[in-house]
């Protein structure tokens, strides 16, 4: 399948750019060295003028969901050209995402103490330059030079200032006022001047406890109500990136317009009602305060003391201009009015070429640079729109279209015809007070209302506050025609979305039923993503025979056929998909209808060949069935290899089937990336999978004479106008490309950010004359799904090997009921 859903619609969540990192890190965050335990915080100007805090200190953070002890570790200190390491031995442990405080010397000077340490020091920390090393001994570290950070039982390093004991790169020199601390993720690079950012001291220990010199209200804080002089729109700037990024600004004004209390992204969204004149520089703005919740609320007048940040959430995304982890935040009143959303107003084109970010912005001429200049700003749907993609009510998400008449489907849709057309009228809503269930083509009222966010794999989305009414649009499941003669062969794809026997009864039943009732009962299907026996449990058991047979017994109870089944058990953890999983390609068949030709040796590692029955001789065969294509090749690395079966059919006809589930297009850059067109990195390994099938349809071709019947069917991972459907097909000279011969609004199988486009296919070879074909639209285009792709079928038509063809055999003769 392509993108899971679970990932793509997590709302990315920012790097906090505090000194004080939030409570709660992503796991797994931290480098090789340190996966567990990082120096989260490092201070030396404890007790020197103009300090807020009496002592020095060290803080360390568990980026785990587990408590990690440590009651043999050590933090050690050097001066900033020193070899000689000063040690502090710590005690205890650190609880799950938490915090732990060394607390070092003591000054003349400071007003305030720290949190209580959980563990205590005497070491007198430079205010400027220095090493902070966190240790798994109690030994004191020599002889490692300025090349500390790799020495054995060095779990983490820090090199402030000027150090060249370092990882790669020295964090921001401290002064008195000043400490040192990771991002907001706690993300390890081994890079400090990367990991570590400048801002006001902020110490927490295992309980949990914080004292902060930026603290509103805290020790020494009087919460200073006087705006800034720096405005929202100073910090978006006219272009993509913020003039100021990485700067800290104090006191920027605005009114509080949605809140986000869930997940590691939480903050919330504040608008300056005082726009400026130029129609470039958005007003709105996020304030990230990572996994705290916000206490302020829709309506709060407030003000806002934070770093300017560019938060990128995925590799070639757009950056989010925000505010990363306020440092402090003043309000001044509640209930107030919201400034007035913007109608949206999409141009025509979506964007422009290049590098997005390196060009002025043209929000009348492209959708991209519209949503660009009203980022973090309320937009409203002033009219009603459709819905172009199911509502995913498990995370409140839907996509609707803004441009009606652009390339609509029958059902509601917006058909994805091309890279050069990506329908520029789509707009991604995520209901923050939930949405109900509905399918395409519904119709939401107008009145949808939220500040416009970007996020990693939806790109722009309304964090909707006020979702308009949807009126549900009645659309209906579809059923294949019963066959027009009992001769016919019918031979089906479906990927079943990471089936495993561990799965509910109601998954299995729900998916049977679809074979039974819509699909008609094929006599061959060939099946994606079905899992090993226990899922995705990651205990070495690769077997699938248990997830089949609940699979054709449950068929079995919804009135279907006994269907004999075949497969190649994978090699453990090679195959990609969930981890654990091992999904493979499976057929199954009614041996009623079909005959499974058995050519023993087919296993994981070895490759199916075409084989001449003699020298002369256009009769071929395969030298194992089921076999596998070239399955050690490198193409093939963390992806599926093609399942290949011989079969027999009405009178012995021989059929060769080729079962594919090629890899996925995870790693490919968003529609909305910042340079366009976007990179399509997955597409490389692809067309290589390609070109192995190509090549063994070939084979099967050259050694027939033409004559081989051939289906080529699955889950491709592209589109009928991709180079890897060219590349398989021969440019359509070796097979045909079955989702072109239908009408063209009716070519998708799959819907995703709202395009309706195609990822499942069937191909046939020129020696099927006869045929039927449609894609039978059960599962994409609704909220309620059993999977999340939509089988197709081809009916290959008894009586057509004669010429000239019988009407019946022309192609043209629906299989699906519309």
């Amino acid at each position: 399948m392509a993108t899971p859903r679970t990932r793509r619609l997590i709302t990315a969540a920012s790097l906090s750019l505090m000194v004080a990192a939030t409570t709660a890190a992503l796991p797994g965050s931290a480098n090789a060295l340190s996966s567990d335990v990082v120096i989260s915080a490092v201070y030396g100007g404890g007790g020197n003028s103009g300090a807020f805090f009496k002592n020095d200190y060290i803080e360390l953070a568990n980026t785990t969901g587990s408590a990690v002890d440590v009651s043999n570790w050590s933090v050690q200190y050097a001066s900033a050209a020193g070899t000689v390491f000063q040690l502090t031995r710590l005690t205890g442990s650190i609880p799950a995402h938490g915090r732990y405080l060394v607390q070092q010397a003591a000054g003349a000077g400071g007003t305030a103490a720290l949190p209580t340490p959980d563990a205590v020091g005497t070491i007198p920390m430079s205010g400027t330059s220095g090493v902070v090393a966190l240790v798994t001994n109690q030994i004191p570290l020599v002889a490692c030079g300025i090349s500390c950070s790799t020495a054995p039982n060095v779990k983490d390093l820090v090199g402030y200032g000027a150090t060249a004991n370092v990882e790669t790169l020295a964090a921001p020199a401290l002064t008195n006022t000043t400490a040192d601390a990771r991002t907001g993720t706690l993300a390890d690079t081994d890079n400090n001047a990367v990991d570590f950012v400048s801002g006001v001291p902020k110490a927490t220990n295992s309980a949990g406890t914080t004292v902060s010199a930026g603290d509103p209200g805290g020790p020494g804080d009087p919460g200073d109500p006087t705006p800034g002089t720096t405005r929202i729109h100073d910090i978006q700037g006219s272009g993509r990136i913020s003039p100021i990024v990485g700067q800290n600004v104090t006191n920027v004004p605005g009114i509080v317009t949605a809140v986000r209390v869930t997940g590691n992204s939480r903050g919330f969204w504040f608008q300056d009602p005082s726009a400026d004149a130029d129609p470039l520089t958005s007003e709105g703005l996020f304030v990230f305060t990572g996994s705290t919740s916000p206490t302020v609320v829709s309506g709060d007048s407030v003000l806002v003391t934070g770093r300017v940040t560019e938060y990128r959430p995925a590799t070639g995304a757009q950056a989010l201009t925000e505010l990363g982890g306020a440092i402090n935040t003043v309000r001044l009143s509640g209930g107030n009015a919201l400034p007035a959303a913007v109608p949206v107003a999409f141009p025509d084109a979506f964007t422009k070429s290049g590098s997005l970010e390196a060009q002025p912005l043209e929000p009348s001429s492209y959708v991209l640079d519209w949503l660009e200049v009203h980022e973090g700003m309320r937009i409203t749907l002033a009219e009603d729109t459709r819905l172009i993609s199911p509502v995913n009510t498990e995370f409140s998400e839907l996509w609707v279209t803004l441009k009606p008449g652009q390339n609509p489907t029958p059902r509601g849709g917006s058909l994805y015809k091309g890279y050069d057309d990506p329908n520029s009228g789509r707009l991604m809503i995520l209901a923050l007070n939930g949405a109900p269930a509905a399918n395409v083509g519904s119709t939401l009222a107008a009145g949808t209302t939220g500040p416009l966010d970007y996020q990693s794999f939806g790109g722009y989305v309304v964090q909707a506050t006020q979702l308009g009414t949807i009126t549900e649009g009645g659309l209906k499941r579809q059923k294949v025609l019963p066959p027009k003669k009992q001769g016919d062969l019918s031979v089906a794809t479906y990927n079943v979305e990471n089936l495993a026997a561990n799965n509910p009864a109601a998954k299995f039943a729900r998916l049977a039923e679809a074979v039974v009732t819509n699909l008609g009962t094929p006599d061959i299907l060939a099946l994606e993503e079905i899992q090993d026996n226990n899922g995705a449990t990651d205990n070495g058991v690769v077997a699938a025979d248990q997830t089949v047979a609940k699979f054709i017994a449950a068929i079995q109870a919804a009135g279907g056929p006994t269907y004999a089944w075949r497969s190649i058990d994978p090699n453990d953890g090679t195959d990609g998909g969930e981890p654990g999983g091992n999904i493979r390609q499976v057929f199954l068949f009614n041996p009623a209808r079909a005959t499974f030709v058995d050519r023993p040796g087919g296993d994981a590692d070895t490759a199916v060949s075409v084989v001449r029955e003699r020298p002369t001789s256009n009769q071929i065969s395969l030298s194992v069935s089921p076999g596998r294509i070239n399955p050690t090749s490198s193409v093939w690395s963390s992806s599926r290899k093609p399942l290949v079966g011989e079969f027999l059919y009405d009178g012995n006809k021989q059929l060769f089937v080729i079962a594919n589930h090629l890899n996925s297009k995870g790693g490919d850059y968003p529609l909305t990336a910042a340079v366009q067109p976007p990179v399509r990195s997955s597409e490389v390994q692809r067309v290589k999978q390609a070109t192995e099938i190509h090549d063994f349809v070939k084979d099967l071709s050259d050694k027939s004479a033409g004559r081989a019947r051939v289906i080529v069917l699955g889950d491709l991972n592209d589109y009928q106008f991709s180079p890897a459907l060219q590349t398989i097909t021969g440019n359509g000279t070796l097979l045909k490309t079955l989702i072109d011969t239908l009408p063209a609004d009716q070519r998708y199988s799959y819907v995703f950010d709202g395009n309706s486009q195609v990822l499942d296919h069937i191909l046939i070879s020129p020696a099927i004359k006869g045929y039927s074909y449609g894609v039978v639209h059960i599962n994409a285009e609704f909220a309620d799904q059993a999977s999340d792709h939509d089988p197709q079928i081809v009916r290959i038509l008894t009586g057509c090997d004669v010429t000239p063809l019988p009407v019946r055999c022309l192609p043209g003769s629906p299989v699906v009921d519309q």
